[in-house]
């Protein structure tokens, strides 16, 4: 596991390899440490790849960078989380540009959890963060996972709502977690892994850009089922956390304000191009995502998944024979390795199929 997780990091350290280049590499070539031992020629044939990010991948820095990513989680007690694993989020895996691997620290449960993206200005009102605290403790009762982006205004207003009522919150970060930002949140650190914690993709040793930010707020609207946005003035980035949200088909709600208020210039616009739900209270967000039915169970999964009729041939002989390896995989299902590996990322990413070390595969 510890190996894969080193070709993981190294392959996503690797410049011009971005998440979903990394994702189609493994694809092709079966797991992150087979594309690190191809021949250069053979890499730059694969579509999208050529000269340059071969050139990259035969370099020996990034897997050194890696061993460090490594080392520093081991010793600050951070948990590395791969897109292969069983407990990866279900609803940021349906995400095409989903990181492959991201850092965690803290106490986070995610899973059959209803997760809620609330957003919005750092330059928040007294309205602003009044509502936000009325919406936390409303939803209380059915145990939601606030998520957020721990900047000022909106973002901490929710965390803190979330821990004043005893619900987990996740808070996604823009830079690696050696330290904190902004410095003046570090007093929250403690009360917040004690139920939640901290995410991010960026490693230890990344360094701090305003960039991140962007990038960052695709992981808080992957995350969650839904996104709610609090007060946002032009081009905020709260904005493009919503604007992510409902490309990846996730519900959106925007709080309406008056005509002439700045912070409200962006709620107002989503609200016009039909982009966000009118959010007026807790109800609304309850009864759109019919909330107020049981939380889904593990076994529901299934229901979304829908698989091709190749997807469906080689889940069915997993069941029907366990643990297979790659190559017998090939042969049992009559199909090449070439497709085959493409079936089984397929399968991952819907949570069918499990990877395990040796290149073996199971259902879950």
């Amino acid at each position: 596991m510890k190996n894969d997780l080193l070709y993981l990091i190294a392959l996503k350290k690797t410049p011009l390899v971005g998440d979903v280049t990394a994702k189609k590499l493994i694809a092709h070539f079966g797991s992150a440490e087979s594309v690190f031992g191809q021949r250069k020629e053979i890499l730059e044939k694969v579509s999208g790849i050529g000269k340059k990010i071969a050139h990259h991948l035969f370099s020996s820095q990034y897997l050194h960078e890696a061993e460090a990513e490594l080392r520093f989680a081991e010793q600050h007690n951070l948990r590395i989380v791969s897109y292969a694993d069983a407990d990866y989020p279900f609803f940021l895996k349906q995400c095409v540009d989903s990181p492959v691997v991201y850092y965690q620290r803290g106490n986070i449960q995610l899973q059959n959890k209803r997760l809620l993206a609330i957003v919005g200005t750092r330059h928040a009102t007294h309205t602003g963060m009044a509502f936000c605290e009325q919406l936390v403790e409303a939803l209380a009762p059915l145990g939601v996972v606030v998520v957020s982006g721990y900047a000022y205004g909106i973002d901490i207003t929710a965390h803190k709502a979330a821990m004043k009522n005893r619900l987990q919150t996740v808070a996604c970060l823009a830079h690696g977690l050696n330290f904190m930002y902004p410095p003046a949140h570090q007093k929250y650190c403690d009360e917040m892994e004690e139920n939640g914690g901290f995410i991010t993709d960026f490693g230890y040793q990344s360094p701090f850009d305003r960039k991140n930010f962007l990038s960052r707020n695709r992981i808080i609207a992957g995350l969650s089922e839904a996104t709610v946005v609090i007060e946002s003035g032009s081009k905020g980035g709260s904005l493009v956390t919503a604007d992510l949200a409902f490309s990846y088909g996730r519900e959106v709600f925007a709080v309406p304000g008056r005509p002439n208020d700045v912070y409200s210039l962006e709620c107002n616009h989503l609200l016009q191009s039909h982009k966000a739900h009118l959010l007026l209270s807790a109800e609304d967000l309850i009864k759109t995502l019919k909330w107020d039915t049981p939380a889904p169970q593990a076994v529901q999964q299934e229901l979304f998944v829908s698989l091709t009729p190749e997807e469906q041939l080689v889940a069915d002989y997993l069941r029907a024979h366990g643990k297979q390896t790659l190559d017998n995989l090939s042969l049992g299902c009559e199909l090449p390795i070439y497709l085959l590996t493409n079936l089984l990322f397929q399968l991952e990413i819907k949570g069918v199929v499990t990877p395990l070390p040796g290149k073996v595969f199971e259902v879950r």
